[in-house]
Protein backbone atom coordinates (compact mmCIF):
# COMPACT_ATOMS: atom_id res chain seq x y z
CA UNK A 1 0.00 0.00 0.00
CA UNK A 2 1.72 3.62 -1.03
CA UNK A 3 1.29 5.86 1.66
CA UNK A 4 -1.13 8.73 1.90
CA UNK A 5 -1.25 12.17 3.14
CA UNK A 6 -5.15 13.33 4.86
CA UNK A 7 -4.72 17.14 5.87
CA UNK A 8 -7.69 17.82 8.22
CA UNK A 9 -9.02 21.41 8.13
CA UNK A 10 -11.97 22.84 10.36
CA UNK A 11 -13.73 25.07 8.19
CA UNK A 12 -16.88 27.42 9.43
CA UNK A 13 -18.90 27.47 6.12
CA UNK A 14 -18.93 23.74 4.72
CA UNK A 15 -20.84 24.35 1.55
CA UNK A 16 -18.55 27.46 0.49
CA UNK A 17 -15.40 26.05 1.44
CA UNK A 18 -15.98 23.02 -0.83
CA UNK A 19 -16.62 25.52 -3.51
CA UNK A 20 -13.40 27.14 -3.16
CA UNK A 21 -10.76 24.40 -2.72
CA UNK A 22 -13.19 22.83 -6.43
CA UNK A 23 -12.39 26.08 -8.05
CA UNK A 24 -8.72 25.25 -7.24
CA UNK A 25 -8.45 22.28 -9.14
CA UNK A 26 -9.06 20.05 -6.08
CA UNK A 27 -11.75 17.12 -6.75
CA UNK A 28 -14.50 15.77 -4.31
CA UNK A 29 -14.59 12.09 -3.35
CA UNK A 30 -18.22 11.67 -2.23
CA UNK A 31 -17.20 7.97 -0.94
CA UNK A 32 -15.82 10.29 2.51
CA UNK A 33 -18.02 13.54 2.15
CA UNK A 34 -21.21 13.91 3.40
CA UNK A 35 -23.34 17.21 4.79
CA UNK A 36 -20.35 18.10 7.27
CA UNK A 37 -17.00 16.60 5.49
CA UNK A 38 -15.75 16.91 2.34
CA UNK A 39 -12.45 14.61 0.97
CA UNK A 40 -11.11 16.79 -1.32
CA UNK A 41 -8.78 15.07 -3.36
CA UNK A 42 -5.34 17.14 -5.00
CA UNK A 43 -3.32 13.88 -6.09
CA UNK A 44 -3.26 9.90 -5.78
CA UNK A 45 -1.59 10.34 -2.23
CA UNK A 46 -2.83 13.94 -1.05
CA UNK A 47 -6.23 14.22 0.45
CA UNK A 48 -7.55 17.09 2.60
CA UNK A 49 -10.60 16.84 4.69
CA UNK A 50 -12.88 19.41 5.42
CA UNK A 51 -14.70 19.49 8.78
CA UNK A 52 -16.99 21.78 10.38
CA UNK A 53 -16.75 22.92 13.08
CA UNK A 54 -19.15 20.82 14.94
CA UNK A 55 -17.66 17.83 13.21
CA UNK A 56 -14.18 18.75 13.24
CA UNK A 57 -14.59 18.80 17.45
CA UNK A 58 -15.72 15.30 17.56
CA UNK A 59 -12.26 14.56 16.75
CA UNK A 60 -10.30 17.00 19.29
CA UNK A 61 -10.72 19.21 22.31
CA UNK A 62 -8.26 21.61 21.43
CA UNK A 63 -9.03 24.92 20.28
CA UNK A 64 -9.85 25.65 16.96
CA UNK A 65 -7.34 28.72 15.81
CA UNK A 66 -8.25 32.26 15.18
CA UNK A 67 -8.59 32.31 11.46
CA UNK A 68 -5.56 34.92 11.73
CA UNK A 69 -3.26 33.03 13.00
CA UNK A 70 -1.41 30.20 11.20
CA UNK A 71 -1.03 26.41 12.46
CA UNK A 72 0.67 25.13 9.63
CA UNK A 73 1.91 26.59 5.68
CA UNK A 74 0.86 23.85 3.35
CA UNK A 75 3.14 23.63 0.57
CA UNK A 76 1.80 21.85 -2.93
CA UNK A 77 3.88 21.57 -5.82
CA UNK A 78 2.42 22.67 -9.27
CA UNK A 79 3.25 22.60 -13.02
CA UNK A 80 4.47 25.83 -13.83
CA UNK A 81 4.60 29.27 -12.61
CA UNK A 82 1.82 30.43 -14.71
CA UNK A 83 -0.46 27.66 -12.64
CA UNK A 84 0.79 29.42 -9.61
CA UNK A 85 -0.51 32.91 -11.14
CA UNK A 86 -3.64 31.23 -12.13
CA UNK A 87 -4.81 29.70 -8.28
CA UNK A 88 -3.78 33.07 -7.06
CA UNK A 89 -6.42 34.52 -9.30
CA UNK A 90 -8.63 32.00 -8.40
CA UNK A 91 -7.98 32.53 -4.73
CA UNK A 92 -8.89 36.44 -5.36
CA UNK A 93 -12.56 35.58 -6.90
CA UNK A 94 -13.41 32.51 -4.69
CA UNK A 95 -13.18 34.65 -1.01
CA UNK A 96 -9.40 33.56 -0.06
CA UNK A 97 -6.44 36.04 0.48
CA UNK A 98 -4.12 36.36 -2.08
CA UNK A 99 -0.74 36.83 -1.40
CA UNK A 100 -0.53 36.44 2.85
CA UNK A 101 3.54 36.42 2.75
CA UNK A 102 5.44 37.38 0.50
CA UNK A 103 5.71 36.02 -3.32
CA UNK A 104 9.43 34.50 -3.62
CA UNK A 105 10.87 34.22 -7.24
CA UNK A 106 14.22 33.10 -7.27
CA UNK A 107 14.31 32.40 -11.07
CA UNK A 108 14.28 28.63 -10.97
CA UNK A 109 11.74 28.51 -7.67
CA UNK A 110 8.16 30.81 -7.50
CA UNK A 111 5.40 30.67 -4.96
CA UNK A 112 2.33 32.76 -3.59
CA UNK A 113 1.03 32.31 -0.73
CA UNK A 114 -2.48 32.31 0.00
CA UNK A 115 -4.94 31.94 2.67
CA UNK A 116 -8.26 29.92 2.09
CA UNK A 117 -12.16 31.29 3.59
CA UNK A 118 -10.89 29.97 6.64
CA UNK A 119 -7.50 31.83 7.13
CA UNK A 120 -5.55 28.32 6.11
CA UNK A 121 -2.40 28.99 4.58
CA UNK A 122 -1.19 27.05 0.90
CA UNK A 123 2.15 27.78 -0.83
CA UNK A 124 1.37 27.04 -4.43
CA UNK A 125 5.21 26.50 -5.82
CA UNK A 126 6.87 25.73 -8.81
CA UNK A 127 10.18 24.79 -9.08
CA UNK A 128 12.22 24.22 -12.56
CA UNK A 129 13.91 20.63 -12.27
CA UNK A 130 16.62 21.13 -14.34
CA UNK A 131 18.05 23.73 -12.04
CA UNK A 132 18.13 21.35 -8.87
CA UNK A 133 21.61 20.09 -7.87
CA UNK A 134 23.11 16.82 -8.73
CA UNK A 135 23.02 14.47 -5.90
Amino acid sequence: MSRMIFINLPVSDHARSRAFYEALGFTNNPAFSDDTTSCMVWSDAIFVMLLNHDRWKSFTSRPIPASTSSEVLLAINVDSREEVDRITTVVSEKGGTPDVNPVQDHGFMYSRPFADPDGHVWEPHWMDPAAMPAS
